[in-house]
């Protein structure tokens, strides 16, 4: 019987996307057992997940590296048949090679492919046309499923979506401000000025780790008069997720809360700063909707990943983004209800 360990120790949305690589095993071949190898802190999204039998945490913050030995000692007594990896560092390189498995595979990138018994070049795109993320990390498992790559998927169980009932009495949009990098995240005055327009007839709930607490209470004490709550920190990544999936709208930056919108098929409208979806990090959701900003700019993009300050100091990626371009995809579906009606 097969037996795999997926790796993949980074930030908490590319764990989600990875979750594709679950599902597309557990379909193509059932009876494979499937282990995980996450960063400390991201191991709760799978809490419930019926295809993993195990989940291996690493622990990065506390003796990060004398941690990665007791790692490898835990991952070669597993015996595993094949380990996937789908980072591009060396301390997880490490871990692929010495695992002990039959068959190793991973990104060319990665200082240890030479090693790997199968390596996969990472590119953005194929012939001018952008490979998503998903669809980059599928081509390391083709050869022993197909080529086309399945969606990410989170699950959570009754007393996660009972947990969170109550915030579902009333139509509610989600919006997750923050993101880990400033050129990422839309400015809290551009949220405070869109919150400002949206109807009345919805709840608004602010989403967030408990170190967005302060962005988020700085906004919802901008927005007087309106339905606002601020739940920055109160709820779990699957609590999350589940509040999402029935929103009405879910507004996000290009980071991790995006990923759990495509990974429960929410509705989401998802607002790119400095980053293009052309990356491939962009929404999967049936009803999706992209934000940018309109004019051409020759800084944009400054990189692939966010930076913490805007290499131009004018910031004009977010900044020039107009409230009308926000609004239009609540207006354009609350206008489809209203008629339906």
């Amino acid at each position: 019987m097969e037996k795999v360990l997926l790796i993949q120790t980074a930030f908490i949305g590319d764990v989600v996307l990875a979750t594709g690589l679950l599902e597309k095993i557990h379909t193509q071949h059932p009876d494979t057992i499937l282990h995980i190898l996450v960063r400390k802190g991201n191991e709760s999204l799978f809490e419930n997940h019926p295809y993993l039998q195990k989940v291996l945490v690493w622990n990065k913050k506390q003796n990060k590296y004398r941690h990665l030995f007791q790692l490898l000692l835990q991952i070669r007594k597993e015996q595993y048949t094949r380990v996937i990896n789908v980072q591009r560092y060396a301390a997880t390189g490490f871990l692929t090679v010495f695992s002990g498995a039959g068959e190793t595979i991973g990104f060319r990138t990665n200082i240890f492919s030479r090693f790997f018994t199968k390596s996969i070049a990472h590119h953005f795109g194929k012939n001018g046309i952008p490979l998503h993320e998903i669809e980059r990390n599928q081509q390391l498992i083709a050869h022993f499923t197909n080529g086309k790559a399945a969606l990410p998927k989170l699950y959570y169980d009754g007393l996660k979506e009972t947990s969170v009932q109550q915030f579902k009495q009333y139509p509610y949009i989600c919006i997750a401000p923050a993101s880990v990098w400033f050129t990422k995240q839309f400015p809290a005055e551009k949220w405070i000025a869109f919150i400002q327009q949206i109807p009345d007839r919805f709840i608004i709930y602010l989403l967030g780790a408990n170190t967005d607490n302060d962005l988020c209470t700085t906004i919802a004490m901008a927005c007087v008069g309106k339905q606002i709550e601020n739940l920055a920190g109160q709820l779990s990544f699957l609590q999350s997720a589940a509040l999402m999936q029935s929103a009405f709208m879910n507004y996000v930056n290009d980071s991790a809360p995006l990923h759990f919108a495509s990974a429960v098929n929410a509705p989401v409208t998802a607002v790119y700063c400095s980053t293009i979806p052309a990356f491939g990090y962009g929404p999967l959701s049936t009803e999706q909707y992209k934000v940018e900003v309109a004019e051409q700019l020759t800084c944009r993009p400054c990189g692939i990943h966010g930076k913490s300050a805007c290499p131009k100091g004018h910031f004009h990626c977010a900044m020039h983004i107009q409230t009308t371009q926000l609004l239009q995809p609540l207006l354009f579906k609350t206008q489809q209800l209203d008629n339906v009606v």
